[in-house]
């Protein structure tokens, strides 16, 4: 992914103020909820029967940290993300059968609730460098797929 330098600022100097577990947990779980279709990869998880089941889930929570933890190393290595991501890419196209464009729901649902997080920190040019961010992760995420 490129991004200027001002964009790059915009998006560390969030990111440095996130609470990857609280954002994550919320990320995922409005996924679930506004795309119940992906609930078919998470059926482990336990009760995921309405919205308030799956955002106080633990099992949610905790995934979403894990996911806002890959995705935050991914900030780290902007310039190869696909190498970043090759081995998660692999297992979600290899041997959990993920459609791709969960990918980029996912990272549509990060934007959404990073902008709930941190309303007027997050303005338009923030947006608009987290928007490329997440695309371009999903786009590594979804290089292994054929």
């Amino acid at each position: 992914v490129h991004l200027s330098a001002e964009e790059k600022a915009a998006v560390t100097g969030l990111w440095g103020k996130v609470n990857v577990e609280e954002v994550g947990g919320e990320a995922l779980g409005r996924l679930l909820v506004v795309y119940p279709w992906t609930q078919r990869f998470f059926e482990s998880f336990g009760d995921l029967s309405s919205a308030a089941a799956v955002m106080g889930n633990p099992k949610v929570k905790a995934h979403g940290k894990k996911v806002l933890t890959s995705f935050s190393e991914g900030l780290s290595h902007l310039d190869n993300l696909k190498g970043t991501f090759a081995k998660l890419s692999e297992l979600h196209c290899d041997k959990l059968h993920v459609d791709p464009e969960n990918f980029r729901l996912l990272g549509n649902m990060i934007v959404i609730t990073l902008a709930h997080h941190y309303g007027p920190e997050f303005g338009p040019q923030t947006q608009a460098a987290f928007q490329k961010v997440v695309a371009g992760v999903a786009n590594a995420l979804a290089h292994k797929y054929h």
